[in-house]
């Protein structure tokens, strides 16, 4: 079995695989790091490698604790990847968004793909179908808007994630909610729009924690999957050990 662990700016999800099936995915915060890997170890103790991917701050030692467990694998820019990076500064390049392309060329080979990664920030990456990795956007998420609002403006209120009653906002709180989540539904279809204007043919995942929230909003077609990034990370090793 493996463990992936998927370290955010947030939050941290983990999953365990049994060869390419996902037996569980967890989500926590990341002072609960240590306690909760140790109960993930006991209840699977078949578990023979941890795999981490991290963009957040989480020191590496968190995770070597649990190297008498078992093999612990940190994600690297040095890794065997299954596509060309064509990003022009590729060690800036965010583990994550590697990990979701790799797992978007491996899933869906020989197509165009867009990934689109809705967490903390918005991140969308293009690859094309001949398995090169050319680069994307990234933009604040939903609770960054949120919070921005409220901490860049003296008297607007800092809310929690809401559905908007419509599109026009009839309180603060509405059209908060209204400018927020419609503004980046907007923002998501006008990318894809804007990719389709180029390149016609391709397939759009949307991940993250945010996915399911956003994907009955959006008028194009997509493939929703929130837990995309830790089938791309159990792929990514996978590949990397048929690779070195």
């Amino acid at each position: 079995m493996i463990l992936t662990v998927d370290v955010g700016n947030t939050r941290i999800k983990a999953a365990v695989f049994e060869e390419d099936i996902l037996l569980q995915h967890f989500v926590f915060m990341k002072e609960e790091l240590e306690k909760n890997i140790e109960n993930i170890l006991k209840k699977f103790k078949n578990t023979s490698h941890l795999v981490v991917a991290s963009v957040g701050n989480v020191e590496k030692q968190s995770f070597l604790e649990f190297e008498k467990e078992v093999v612990v694998h940190f994600i690297s820019h040095d890794d065997v990847f299954p596509f060309v990076n064509g990003y022009e500064t590729p060690k800036t390049l965010g583990i994550d968004r590697m990990v979701l392309a790799a797992g978007a060329t491996l899933q869906f080979p020989r197509q165009n793909r867009l990934v689109i990664d809705a967490g903390t920030c918005v991140t969308f990456d293009f690859v094309n179908e001949n398995d090169k990795y050319l680069g994307g956007a990234i933009a604040p998420g939903l609770q960054l808007r949120y919070k921005s609002l409220h901490d860049f403006t003296a008297k607007l209120p800092l809310l929690s994630l809401q559905s908007p009653e419509g599109l026009v906002g009839k309180s603060t709180s509405e059209s908060i909610h209204s400018g927020v989540v419609n503004g980046l539904a907007y923002e998501i279809d006008g990318f894809i729009d804007e990719y389709r204007a180029v390149c016609p043919n391709f397939i759009i995942i949307l991940t993250g924690g945010d996915a399911e929230f956003l994907a009955k909003r959006l008028k194009n077609t997509i493939f929703a999957n929130s837990n995309f990034l830790l089938e791309s990370l159990n792929q990514t090793f996978q590949y990397k050990i048929k690779n070195d």
